[in-house]
């Protein structure tokens, strides 16, 4: 058997740095997997109850245990000219039973109660993926939190600096929202391993009146959720975890872009890993650029492309779609495959990163210490009032700038012919309000987050 020829060219972003046991979920063998399971499942139902004879649902689970029961050329070929691969499956597993065992396989069901059932396995599977890629990030930011909760550097609003904070305050932020994203993934789980049974107009028709019993059994056997509604039109959860996907990847984008920031030659406060020709230019000896940071914007945007496509895809009319269904079967692979790859790589980037303090406290100062013209302004707003005082730091920073000096020279001048007002020593150490505090309360959530709900998966070996 073999894999058919991929109809798209090479995609480079993937191919370097793709997130190979996600790709893996979605593979097309994993994907026949799922789908004989599924019809396994729902024989073992059928026999179960006497609908079918058990001899002969045993067969069945067997032949679709069996990798050999399926020639996978031969189902492309015949899904190419169906437009869905369910009918050639079927025919394919009928046909390597037994004579006295034919004519059972698929009692009942529809083509999407398969794909939709074995899609909430792939699903399933690639949220354990996704919780173990934003665990891997989440371990990671917390260690380096907690280790620079102290380590002061210039905190920056509007692309410019603006007080001081702490390395940890800002990774901090990262940490909180991969703690969320945690959060929400693991709520949304049971939305989307739901069990799709309920044949060609989402009656259950065809199944009879045990329908629901079937449902139960076949969820059961494939430890998916029951459902008691049909979801072949209603595609609300697959929107909602695109949305969880979208909204990590979006996370490690914006991580990923404050590392290629702070790293700028000008700024060279965090470095990305360095090692032979990591990062290097084929004509510019010196660089060494930040290839996880940009493999992880690009990740990110084509991620948020995906969901575009799939909020669309949800636009279902009547009881089937007609053409919006296979808009999932490129984009949800597409989607799953890119979040984990970026956050595979984020991980990795903050395992890896390169701090670099010194450089941190000497930016401090790379505007005459301008940076502390709020705390300036706070110390004399109770002599002056807040209008006051901000007025006149706002006249010695104009000041500092025009005379290339800095704001604590100027303010040393001004308050020598202002003898009624204290002295004030401005110091970036000791103006990071609770910066410290903030490291320590992110870590302190990640930590909680992972005791109070732990891993419903099974770790693999």
């Amino acid at each position: 058997m073999t894999t058919p020829m991929p109809a798209r060219g090479l995609d480079l972003l993937a191919e370097l740095y793709g997130d190979r046991e996600m790709a893996a979920v979605f593979s097309a063998s994993n994907t026949i997997d799922g789908w004989k399971k599924v019809e396994a499942a729902l024989a073992h139902a059928q026999g179960r109850l006497g609908i079918i004879d058990p001899e002969r649902a045993a067969a069945i689970e067997q032949v679709c245990a069996d990798p050999a029961s399926i020639d996978e050329d031969a189902l492309w070929e015949s899904a190419r000219n169906v437009g869905y691969p369910i009918l050639g499956l079927v025919r394919q597993l009928d046909a390597a039973l037994a004579p006295q065992h034919r004519g059972s396989v698929h009692l009942g069901a529809t083509t999407q109660d398969i794909m939709d059932s074995g899609l909430a396995l792939q699903l399933d599977a690639a949220l354990a993926v996704l919780e173990r890629r934003l665990r891997s990030l989440g371990d990671a930011l917390a260690a380096l939190t907690a280790e620079h909760a102290e380590t002061v550097m210039a905190g920056r609003t509007h692309g410019q600096q603006a007080v001081p904070t702490t390395l940890g305050a800002k990774l901090g932020v990262y940490l909180a929202e991969v703690t969320r994203h945690r959060s929400r993934l693991l709520e949304c789980r049971d939305d989307v391993r739901r069990v799709s049974l309920f044949g060609a107009g989402g009656t259950s028709d065809a199944l009879g009146d045990r329908a629901a019993k079937i449902r139960t059994i076949v969820a059961e056997r494939l430890g998916l959720v029951d459902a008691t509604v049909p979801w072949h039109a209603s595609r609300d959860a697959i929107v909602h975890v695109a949305a969880v996907c979208v909204g990590s990847a979006t996370s490690a984008s914006r991580l990923a872009r404050e590392v290629t920031d702070l790293s700028r030659t000008e700024i060279g406060e965090v470095t990305e890993a360095v090692g032979h020709h990591r990062g290097a230019s084929s004509t510019m000896p010196q660089k060494s650029n930040p290839i996880f940071s940009e493999s992880i914007i690009g990740f990110a945007v084509s991620a948020r492309t995906a969901f575009t496509g799939l909020s669309r895809a949800a636009e279902v009319g009547h009881e089937r779609s007609a053409g919006e269904w296979q808009i999932e079967w490129s984009l949800i692979p597409a989607l799953f495959v890119d979040t984990a790859s970026a956050l595979a790589l984020a991980a990795e980037l903050v395992e890896t990163l390169a701090v670099h303090p010194d450089r941190m406290r000497a930016n401090l100062d790379a505007d005459g210490g301008l940076i502390m013209s709020e705390s300036a302004m706070i110390a004399l707003a109770p002599h002056l009032g807040r209008e006051e005082a901000h007025d006149a730091v706002y006249a010695l920073a104009q000041q500092a700038r025009r005379e290339c000096v800095t704001l604590q020279q100027v303010l040393t001048a001004w308050l020598a012919d202002h003898p009624h007002l204290p002295s004030i020593e401005l110091d970036a150490t000791t103006a990071t309000g609770d910066a410290s505090q903030i490291a320590a309360a992110a870590v302190g959530a990640w930590r909680s987050e992972l005791a109070t709900h732990p891993r419903p998966w099974k770790d693999p070996a």
